[in-house]
């Protein structure tokens, strides 16, 4: 995973934990996870050329 192994992940986690507090990271978990999911739904919902013309044409 990235080149990143299980000792280093563990660090990162443990200075995250000390920065944030234990109350904040399901917060920053949730809202996290919201983003990514948003990222995917927007990318995948891409419109063709042909759906912005006909958009277009309707407001018009």
């Amino acid at each position: 995973m990235f080149g990143i192994g299980m000792s280093e992940l563990i660090v990162i986690l443990i200075i995250i934990l000390i920065i944030f507090g234990a109350g904040k990271l399901p917060e920053i978990g949730s809202s996290l996870g919201k983003g990514i999911k948003n990222f995917k739904k927007a990318t995948s919902e891409g419109e063709k050329p042909e759906q912005i013309e006909d958009k277009k044409d309707k407001e018009e």
